[in-house]
């Protein structure tokens, strides 16, 4: 749609009512035994497993599709009655899509790729439009672009605006994730305009984080990016997904987001069309957390290795 600088400039972030808002959720909302395993069996379907090291190799990618394809021992799935559950996607750099996409091949596990200049986005701007396509081209299903903060940091929202527009055109059909690198971006009321402008210019999904940054994916950047994403369906009827990434490693975040996600959002976002954790470690200790509902004992870490 076109940029309604209007909604953009009505948006607003009362800082103390929604930190009072986020610090609620854990407290008041938990959920255990047999409820607590199919939340976590839900959280497993909804993770972009990722690499993004500068040291990954062929393998690694090799053993990180293995792990998404069987993300939890097959003893336990079948203890649970919930066998050939696999994780949402698969997240790397560009360099290793063609090695995803060969050893997903057969699994329907989409490839997801970050692009535009991960994590900096400050490369040239026609490389980054190109680093879009040769993705796309290498089999890459979902494209995770970066955003130039400098653009929410000077108001300079026309030219967020063409940025991503362009980026959601050179995505083509694949999926294309606006990553907002929140911790950035100064403050909440930035993240809601940046959110709101990110969705107006084609976003797919609006994600919290790099994974780079010194503060990553927070509840209350979560609930500012939600509540952006209702007013968004409210006006338009377009459902864009959410994505937190960076600092979610253990199963009991996950439940406390996917609370959130169905108090601000609803039921339809508790699906991996509209909703991902970003994550490396979340997966394991999950899975840990399921054999101990399974047979009531804790494991070692290291017997849920990701790879």
């Amino acid at each position: 749609m076109a940029l309604d600088m209007d909604w953009v400039r009505a948006a607003q972030a009362n800082t103390s009512a929604i930190e009072r808002r986020a610090g609620t959720i854990a407290a008041r909302r938990s959920v255990k035994k047999d409820h607590q395993a199919a939340w976590l069996l839900k959280a497993i379907t909804m993770i972009d497993l990722t690499t993004l090291a500068g040291d990954d190799t062929e393998e690694r990618v090799r053993r990180l599709c293995a792990k998404a394809a069987h993300p939890v021992r097959a003893d336990l799935l079948d203890a649970l009655g919930m066998p050939g559950i696999t994780t949402g996607a698969v997240c790397v750099y560009h360099d290793m899509v063609p090695a995803a996409v060969r050893y997903l091949e057969g699994t329907n596990i989409p490839v997801a790729a970050v692009s535009t200049g991960f994590p900096a986005g400050l490369s040239p701007f026609h490389l980054r439009v190109a680093e879009i396509g040769e993705s796309v081209r290498a089999g890459a299903r979902e494209i995770d672009i970066v955003i130039s903060r400098r653009h929410v940091l000077t108001g300079n929202w026309q030219a967020l605006y063409d940025e991503m527009k362009a980026f959601r055109e050179a995505c083509g059909e694949a999926h294309v994730k606006a990553i907002l690198a929140t911790g950035e971006l100064g403050t909440l009321r930035n993240v809601a305009r940046a959110s709101l402008v990110c969705m107006m210019a084609g976003a797919d999904f609006i994600k919290t984080s790099t994974g780079k940054e010194s503060v990553n994916a927070t509840l209350p950047v979560s609930l500012v990016m939600m509540r952006a994403i209702r007013d968004y369906h409210d006006r338009t009827g377009i459902k864009v997904g959410y994505k937190p990434a960076g600092g979610i490693s253990k199963a009991k975040d996950s439940l406390t987001y996917l609370s959130l996600v169905k108090e601000e959002l609803g039921n339809d976002w508790l699906d991996n069309h509209l909703f991902r954790f970003g994550a490396s470690s979340l997966l394991g200790d999950i899975e840990r957390q399921l054999e101990h509902h399974v047979t009531g004992h804790y494991s070692a870490g290291y017997r849920h290795a990701m790879s």
